[in-house]
């Protein structure tokens, strides 16, 4: 029987969907955004062009895993490293770009049921920025659909040392460092990302193969799909050709083939996600587009 069509999906992405099982999509998919400055470079354009033409990605990417009913789905918007490596007017021209995607994109993501949420020590960005960022997230509370996360001035190594900085000040709260106790669950009930279940999915643009500083310990046992698409090439139809690529995957979780059990015991679980040992998922470089 063949699944239904989701609705707004046009020509071209409709028929990757109908090579897609609707049972087996990605709860949660994380994007790499990368090539902006490539992108822009190869038209002889400055790099703010990139950044610029990057939106219509977002855009593009957003709708189209809300409209195929996708949970979640985190784009790595603005890392820390930024703040240190960028000129500062790339980073005020990146903090301007943002506080206008929000004004522009609320109405659009209410539109599909979207709701918004960030990732990141936002504390340390700046005050008109935040202002914005509340005001976007507060406009999108009460939608039911997916949740889309931005990961902004984001480091996963910044995001342990503040987990396992809050894991010791909880204990220090609760009758002393007596009562510490540090084990998986209890690292992952005080990530940034606790409100959701880890990626199963996660998505490099650009060809580069490497996670850079995103979701280490979330993305210990998603699936990777790098294309050599850059990010402003990306759109909706790439992200189906990426999920149709992670729906030809066998997901062992440390187990054998054919085997979903773990053989040590049952798997963790986390807001609905599994965890267990096992080696690091192999990439795949698709070949055509790009």
């Amino acid at each position: 029987m063949q699944a239904t069509i989701p609705a707004g999906l046009d020509r071209k992405e409709a028929e990757v969907y109908r090579r897609l099982d609707p049972e087996r999509l990605p709860k949660h998919i994380a994007i790499i955004m990368d090539g902006n400055g490539r992108w822009a470079r190869r038209r002889h354009l400055p790099r703010v062009a990139g950044h610029r033409a990057g939106v219509a990605s977002v855009r593009s990417t957003v709708e189209t895993a809300a409209r195929v009913g996708i949970s979640a789905l985190t784009l790595y918007a603005f890392s820390e490293e930024n703040w240190k490596k960028r000129p500062k007017s790339e980073v005020d021209f990146l903090m301007a770009l943002l506080c206008r995607y929000l004004k522009a994109e609320v109405p659009t993501l209410n539109k599909n049921n979207i709701r918004l949420e960030y990732i990141g020590r936002q504390h340390e960005l700046p005050p008109s920025v935040q202002e914005k960022m509340q005001w976007a997230r507060q406009a999108t509370a009460r939608n039911t659909g997916m949740v889309l996360t931005l990961a902004l001035n984001y480091s996963a190594r910044t995001e342990l040392v503040d987990a396992f900085r809050s894991i010791v000040d909880a204990a220090a709260r609760n009758g002393g460092l007596d009562h510490l106790e540090i084990d998986e669950d209890s690292v992952s009930r005080h990530l940034y990302t606790r409100h959701l279940p880890d990626p199963d999915l996660v998505i490099r643009t650009s060809g580069e193969m490497r996670l850079s500083n995103f979701l280490l310990w979330q993305l210990a046992y998603a699936e990777i799909y790098v294309t050599p698409s850059l990010w402003p090439e990306f759109r909706g139809l790439d992200l189906l050709e990426g999920i149709a690529e992670y729906q030809k995957r066998e997901r062992r979780y440390g187990g054998l083939a054919g085997d979903a059990s773990q053989p040590h015991g049952e798997l963790h679980r986390r807001a609905g996600t599994q965890r267990a040992g096992g080696p690091v998922p192999h990439l795949h470089l698709p070949v055509g587009r790009g």
